[in-house]
This record gives C-alpha cells, structure tokens and sequence, in this order.
C-alpha cells in the first residue's frame, strides 16, 4: 500500500485528537482503493502516488463535512477523477503510450495489484500478466473513455453514477462505455488468442 502523507503541523491543529484518529481510519480504509483508481487512470506509480496523495489531502480539507462511517467510494472516485482530469489539462500534449510500451514497476516491467496471498503461485502469475495486459491496453484509450470504463468496469458503478462524477450525460457515458469496451476487446485479442494457444498445448 502507498503510504499517505499525513498533513503539516499548522493544518492539523485546525483539528481535534478525535477528528484525526478519524481521518487516520479513512486512509486505512481506503488508501489501496484510490490508488487502484489513480493507477488505473494515469497508468503509472508517480502520478497514481500524487492523484492519492492530493485527494486524502482534499478528504482532510473537508473532514468536517464527512458523516461518521459514511461510506465514501463514490466521492473519492468523483475526486480521483477531478484531478486526474485536471493533471490532463496541465499536459496537454502528452502522448498516450502505446500499447506495445511496457509498463514500469520496481518489479519490472509489468503492473502488480494486490494478489490475494492463498492464491497458487501460477495463479497469482497469469493474474498478473492479464492484468498488465488490461493496463497497457487501458493506456491505449484516451482519457475520456479510459475514465468510463475504469469507473463502469473495474470499480463497478453504475451508469447514473459514472454521469454525475463526470459531469455528462447518461448518454454519453453509454457512448463512451461501448466504444471503449469495444477497443479494449480488440486489442487484448492478441493476448487471449496466445493464452488460449497455451492452453491447448
């Protein structure tokens, strides 16, 4: 997991012992599941790592406006997005990478999640080579349609959802979701057919 920076001494004395054992508990909750998010998105560790930090930063600017226990995957992913948006217009002509462009990791050059521990070591290796297959073709599609399908598809909301984090209309998300799904299904081809060669060796 990322470690989250807690906030300087002069923001945090805004706050009570109480309020900050609080949002200590929102960071363990959640920090793994907005990194995920961040990865996704931006397709690299240093941006998903700064995407991370700067929306806890926003959580802890808005503490006092959070419900205890509330569930928050809905504003977080809205936050997430917002800035990963906004990281795209400081960047406007940044190339997508190709989806031939190996992924940089401290473990090499594939994406690792969070494998589940019991799991076998050849399931936990086909894992992560499907997943770093997701990602290099997630990197292919552009910013619009990479956000649906990470919202729609690996984080599971829903369409009415994805529309209001992403300020557009109903019909554009559904647009969006199908050509998307429809590139990824396209260019993950390759790999399912190599699999499926394995397979029948």
């Amino acid at each position: 997991m990322v470690p989250m920076a807690r906030p300087d001494a002069v923001r945090a004395d805004r706050y009570t012992r109480e309020e900050l054992a609080r949002y200590d508990a929102i960071i363990q909750r959640y920090a793994r599941h907005v990194y995920n998010i961040a990865y996704r998105m931006a397709g690299n560790e240093a941006d998903a790592r700064d995407l991370s930090q700067e929306a806890f930063l926003r959580v802890f600017r808005a503490l006092r406006r959070v419900e205890p226990d509330a569930p928050l995957e809905s504003w977080l992913h809205r936050i997430v997005s917002n800035l990963y948006i906004d990281l795209l217009r400081k960047r406007p002509r940044a190339r997508v990478e190709s989806l031939d462009a190996p992924m940089e990791t401290p473990r090499g050059e594939m994406v690792r999640e969070f494998p589940d521990i019991e799991s076998s070591p050849e399931a936990i290796i086909e894992r992560e080579q499907l997943d770093g297959a997701i990602q290099r073709a997630l990197g292919t599609l552009s910013a619009d349609l990479r956000l649906v399908v990470v919202l729609s598809d690996i984080e599971g909301l829903a369409y009415e959802e994805i529309a209001t984090i992403l300020h557009v209309p109903l019909g554009t998300v559904k647009s969006r979701l199908h050509r998307a799904r429809q590139m990824l299904q396209q260019r993950l081809r390759p790999y399912m057919e190599a699999r499926r060669r394995g397979w029948d060796g």
